[in-house]
């Protein structure tokens, strides 16, 4: 009995590895390009790690002209959640992290270089298998579970390491001829990797972003292909990354362990192994102490949370840059216009320890991007929320043309309004523009220095009947505000009245606030003279009406 023999007795219909060889060529690409990829398991809701992830495959990809793909790896199909991929790729595509190539839907895919799901690449697999069988690198293993976990148990007993090596080992011994035998006998077997690893010896290797490790050698003879047929992560992904021409694999830190494993696993396979970047979790302050962002404890942990609040997906891949490299904030600062992708992206820079996600720090870098939106993309994007999540705010957008008259308040100017975050807040910043919700209402009025309501109602009196005119420029307004305040009796001038505070109840400032106040019932508005050119005559009337009531 030859090892040719015992593989094709396991394998006997499976092609050579040349044939697969040859279908998937290297690629095309120019020198210097890089290959990544985003390889999740459809397994649970997408996590914002996930996406951490995949934005530095894309972004490294794509400056260096290269190729970014999406591999869905579901070997372990006990785990699998249903609609998880279609929650994968829609993630992906609400964010502008859209593959070059890979899982377009669930049912679909684009690229030369697929099928793009592990579970449709079996015959790959089990011919790689069969050419490690017939190299002897590897070797059936006829243990049943309760083999295994009494084997474990002796082990933790011992007080030494588990797993299946050296001395544990059992199946790695038995003659080709036994071997043979006990798989004609209809017994029940895995493929297992024929390890050449010795813990006793040391492997270096230096990660993009954790620098220089040091790892024992793998010498476990771990599983490469379970009972179902199907492989496992450490082979499959060692396969795959070979045949679709990976040249850097950035995923979590989680996995930076099993390095010695997936380099052994290149070398004996004949590949030449990617170049590895393992990424810090994504850390959260929990009263003083780091920890985790964690899928059970923290809904921000979801991808979906944040579609959920409406923050735009343009702001999170901001403050997720703004987390991953250090220089992105400075650079933000010198470009303010620039696109994300004209970032010099570099995963050298990554975190070490892991970044730590601020959602308060999210919600400024928000404002900062809603900031600079027109009011016509405020306006559809809001409704596009607000279709899936707030009845009521479909309800004020309505009306399409008053609506952008509403958002287009201190849009657009040097120094636009920066008081929208999330599309969850826009219904609070605009519902006091709609009379039909602000005359209807019963309001309360918060006036500040002047509270006297004979001065109040002799304000909005004057005003009216003697300073309003919507033909006036905002100058001319302003200096309209401040006769009316010296005809009040009130300083027309701010340090006039910090000049002499005797002399005078109140000043301009505050008469400004009167006026805002029975408009909008509000102290902190956007700019007034662009809030009274929106409104009109009409609605200001009723307003200043009501507020005297």
């Amino acid at each position: 009995m030859t090892y040719k023999e015992l593989a094709d007795l396991i394998f006997p219909n499976e092609k050579q590895i040349d044939y697969y060889e040859t279908k998937y060529p290297k690629r095309n690409l120019p020198e210097g390009a890089v290959v990544t990829r985003y390889a999740p398991s459809p397994t649970g809701f997408m996590h914002i790690g996930g996406l951490y992830q995949a934005l530095a495959a894309k972004m490294i990809a794509q400056k260096t002209k290269g190729v970014f793909f999406l591999r869905i790896e579901d070997t372990d199909q006990k785990r699998e959640i249903e609609n998880a991929v279609s929650d994968i790729i829609k993630a992906l595509k609400d964010f502008d992290i859209v593959p070059d190539e890979g899982k377009i839907s669930s049912k679909e895919e684009k690229g030369e270089y697929g099928p793009y799901k592990q579970s449709q690449r079996k015959d790959i697999y089990q011919a790689y298998a069969k050419y490690m069988i017939e190299q002897g690198k590897a070797y059936p293993a006829f243990e049943t579970p309760e083999e295994l976990e009494e084997m474990r148990a002796k082990q933790e007993a011992a007080k030494v390491r588990t797993g299946y090596y050296g001395v544990w080992a059992k199946c790695r011994n038995l003659s080709l001829e036994e071997m043979a035998e006990k798989i004609k006998a209809g017994e029940p077997y895995i493929i297992r990797f024929k390890s050449p690893g010795r813990e006793d010896r040391k492997i270096k290797h230096k990660d993009i972003i954790k620098g220089n490790v040091e790892f024992p050698e793998n010498d476990q003879d771990i599983i490469i292909i379970k009972s179902d047929g199907l492989p496992t992560y450490h082979f499959a992904h060692a396969v795959d990354d070979h045949l679709m021409g990976t040249t850097h694999v950035i995923r979590g830190d989680e996995w930076l362990s099993s390095v010695p494993l997936h380099l052994q696993l290149f070398q004996e396979l004949g590949f030449k192994a990617p170049k590895y970047a393992h990424i810090s979790p994504i850390m959260k302050n929990d009263n003083g102490n780091k920890r985790k962002l964690s899928k059970r404890k923290d809904p921000e942990a979801a991808v979906s949370y944040y579609e959920e609040l409406g923050i735009p997906s343009l702001a999170v891949k901001e403050y997720l840059l703004n987390i991953a490299n250090s220089t992105f904030e400075n650079w933000r600062r010198q470009n303010k216009d620039a696109k994300l992708e004209d970032f010099d992206f570099q995963l050298n820079k990554m975190s070490v320890s892991g970044a730590l996600f601020d959602m308060v720090k999210l919600q400024d870098v928000s404002k900062i991007v809603i900031s600079k939106m027109t009011a016509e993309e405020v306006y559809e994007k809001s409704l596009e929320w607000a279709n899936r999540h707030d009845e009521e705010l479909v309800e004020l957008l309505n009306n399409k043309e008053y609506s952008l008259k509403v958002l287009g308040i201190e849009r657009g100017n040097t120094k636009p309004r920066k008081d929208i975050a999330k599309w969850s807040d826009v219904k609070e910043n605009i519902i006091y523009m709609y009379d039909y919700k602000f005359l209807e209402n019963k309001q309360e009025y918060p006036y500040q220095v002047i509270n006297d309501r004979k001065d109040i109602n002799k304000i909005l009196d004057l005003y009216m009947e003697k300073y309003y005119n919507p033909e006036d420029d905002k100058q001319t307004w302003f200096e309209k505000i401040k006769e009316l305040a010296g005809e009040m009796g009130y300083a027309k001038e701010v340090k006039e009245f910090k000049a002499n505070p005797d002399q005078y109840k109140a000043h301009v400032g505050d008469v400004s606030t009167v006026l805002r106040i029975a408009l909008t019932t509000r102290t902190n508005t956007p700019d007034m003279y662009e809030i009274m050119q929106v409104l009109g005559k009409t609605s200001i009337s009723k307003r200043f009406e009501k507020a005297k009531q």
